[in-house]
């Protein structure tokens, strides 16, 4: 199984990103894909995620109102729309899946996960 991520690189205060994850070796559909993210010397967050169920979605708190996760399962991708972005948002990105069918923003319950994305905030 093989999740990875793509898109980060560096923005500017109020631009956008989008992240990909793409999963391989897995039957995608019945997994559940979320995002977490992690500043050096902090814990692993985690920002959102999508459901293999119905494609229902959770958010952090922090990025509500400006991240929109969605999937396209045929393309075994999960996206991750990032706007309106601050320093604060700066981090490695992660995507992991969960074989749960209701996404959960937890890092104990998911089974795979991809090797990060860096994305930076700055002027």
């Amino acid at each position: 199984v093989h999740l990875v991520e793509s898109g980060g690189g560096l923005v500017q205060p109020g631009g956008s990103l989008t992240l990909s994850c793409a999963g391989s070796g897995l039957d995608f559909d019945y997994y559940s894909i979320a995002w977490f993210r992690r500043v050096p010397g902090k814990e692993r967050e985690g920002v959102s995620c999508i459901s293999s169920s119905d494609s229902s979605t959770h958010y952090a708190d922090s990025v509500k109102g400006r991240f929109t996760i969605s999937r396209a399962n045929a393309e075994n991708m999960v996206y991750l729309q990032m706007n309106s972005l601050n320093p604060e948002d700066t981090a490695a990105y992660y995507c992991a899946a969960t074989v749960n069918s209701e996404c959960e923003l937890e890092m104990s319950i998911q089974d795979y996960w991809g090797q990060g994305t860096q994305v930076t905030v700055s002027s």
